[in-house]
């Protein structure tokens, strides 16, 4: 057994909000010990000295998509309608090596700034291969960095998936709108995928996304479930992102999304909720009952205009919580630091009774162990023996900590990932001094700016056939957001009867 031994170090400590000076002992990537300054260790135990260091365990990213990295900052007004438009042209003439470089790029930037877990809804089936999957797979390998990739399987596009909206559009440009995929087929492919799985599942699994309820007929929903639970893993899928599908829903189904979700029977532990920003208080307690998860994603939820969820709601009702970053195109960036911040501001925005904002350590907890459970990774999301050793060693000496005061609420509202020095995945480093180990920097940039003018040549027709279609998506959407809801989860209603978004409006 490889022995190491982490001393003179502070550990974050959630339930007395202080950071003790603590040693680590760690055996072939397992924490076995941890205990007050001068712990035993082996004979020939390797040191690790952690003077001058803050630890924490490894954040999780409850929600992320790894096809978008190449594409941030690409845009700043747009939501999650023109998204959702624009997604398969921007999806679309990937190689495997440009999907291997998305995913790669996305890994590095989320280690190089505390997170050592993500649960990436990445390229689907059957827009991409089980040999494009299991190469993603290894971006995360060579990352150095957990993951479950979880591909986003649909059956019904887009403009088919909102009631009305294909019969909206102006009969020239309904030939653009992509057309359905075999229910059979993708399933076919999804179970192909898993059989074919070559990756350590304790480092990387593949998980199921049935990407979004309303892109999924039932017999698509059910069987990916089934899938999954056939295979051991786990399931997410967007549900209640933005009012306009909430509104949908109601339209489609005669009741919510989750009422919908739990009438077909897939809702349970294994299951989690990306976004969950328009649930009401029966959704919540139909995902508390059957022990499902909740990845709140706050940065990308304001980004796109979709709202603010209601995360003490969630709490109260015994929902697990995760924090996620959602993907680059979406946000950005993937920096966990600072999505739980907006976690803890969006809370304090939606109520004026401070009892009800989130603390530190409720926020710091959903981004490590509430999101360990969730992507069913138990063995990680806590600096405690039985865990593994992803341990994240901020610099104290970073003008972040200077002093240290509640080394919780710092973490949450003050370190934006400037002060990761060292981040360590089972036991071993793979970002030291504030540099990803084994990467170059300069080759990598060379090689997305490759990838960005290969992918504007390849896909700038699709690209111009999305734009045709954005208007007509906007309005219908916005429309359906203007309708009446039983739950408000924008930060103000004005806007709705001030005409710049009443129904007379769109």
């Amino acid at each position: 057994m490889r022995h190491l031994i982490i001393r003179n170090g502070r550990l974050v400590d959630l339930a007395s909000r202080s950071a003790p000076f603590r040693d680590i002992l760690v055996g072939d990537g397992a924490i076995l010990e941890v205990g007050p300054p001068g712990l035993a260790a082996p004979e020939g135990a390797e040191l690790f000295d952690a003077a001058g260091l803050l630890m924490h365990a490894g954040l999780v990213n409850g929600h992320t998509h790894g096809v978008g990295t190449l594409t941030r900052g690409s845009r700043d007004r747009f939501d999650l309608a023109l998204l959702l438009a624009n997604a398969p042209a921007q999806t679309s003439r990937q190689s495997a090596e440009i999907k291997y470089l998305n995913t790669y790029l996305g890994a590095l930037e989320m280690l190089m700034k505390g997170c050592t877990t993500a649960f990436d809804l990445t390229f689907g089936v059957p827009f991409a291969s089980t040999e494009d999957l299991i190469a993603m797979g290894q971006a995360y390998r060579d990352a150095g960095m957990r993951a479950v990739m979880a591909p986003m399987i649909a059956d019904t596009p887009f403009y088919h998936a909102i009631p009305g909206l294909y019969d909206s559009l102006p009969d020239d440009l309904k030939p653009l709108v992509g057309a359905a995929a075999e229910t059979d087929a993708v399933l076919g492919a999804m179970r192909a995928a898993l059989e074919a799985w070559p990756h350590d599942r304790d480092f990387v699994r593949l998980g199921v996304a049935p990407t979004i309820p309303l892109h999924c007929s039932e017999a698509l929903f059910s069987g990916a479930v089934r899938l999954a639970r056939a295979f051991g893993t786990v399931v997410q899928s967007h549900v209640g992102e933005a009012k306009f599908q909430a509104v949908a829903a109601i339209e489609r189904y005669g009741m919510s999304m989750v009422a919908h979700l739990d009438r077909l029977g897939v809702l349970g532990p294994d299951f989690s909720v990306a976004h969950g920003v328009w649930l009401d208080a029966d959704d919540m307690r139909r995902l508390a009952d059957a022990g499902a998860s909740v990845s709140h994603n706050p940065g990308s939820n304001m980004r796109l205009g979709s709202g603010i969820a209601d995360v003490r709601g969630l709490l109260a009702a015994g929902v697990n919580l995760a924090i996620g970053t959602d993907g680059s195109a979406s946000s950005d960036n993937q920096n966990m630091y600072e999505a739980m911040r907006a976690g803890f501001q969006v809370a304090a925005v939606r109520h004026p009774d401070m009892e009800r904002w989130l603390t530190g350590p409720e926020i710091l907890r959903a981004a490590t162990e509430g999101g360990a459970r969730e992507t069913g990774f138990t063995g990680i999301g806590a600096i405690e023996p039985g865990k593994r050793a992803d341990i994240v060693f901020l610099a104290l000496d970073h003008p972040n900590w200077m002093p240290v005061n509640d080394p919780t609420v710092q973490i949450v509202l003050v370190e934006d990932g400037t002060a990761v020095r060292h981040v360590m995945v089972d036991g071993r480093l793979v970002v030291r001094d504030g540099r990803h180990l084994g990467s170059d920097m300069g080759a990598l940039a060379r090689r997305a700016e490759a990838a960005k003018a290969e992918l504007a040549a390849l896909q700038g027709p699709a690209l111009a056939a999305a734009a045709k279609l954005e208007p007509f998506a906007s309005r219908f959407c916005l429309g359906l957001a203007a309708r009446p809801y039983p739950v408000e989860r924008f930060a103000t209603c004005s806007c709705c009867t001030d005409g710049g978004f009443s129904a007379e409006a769109v």
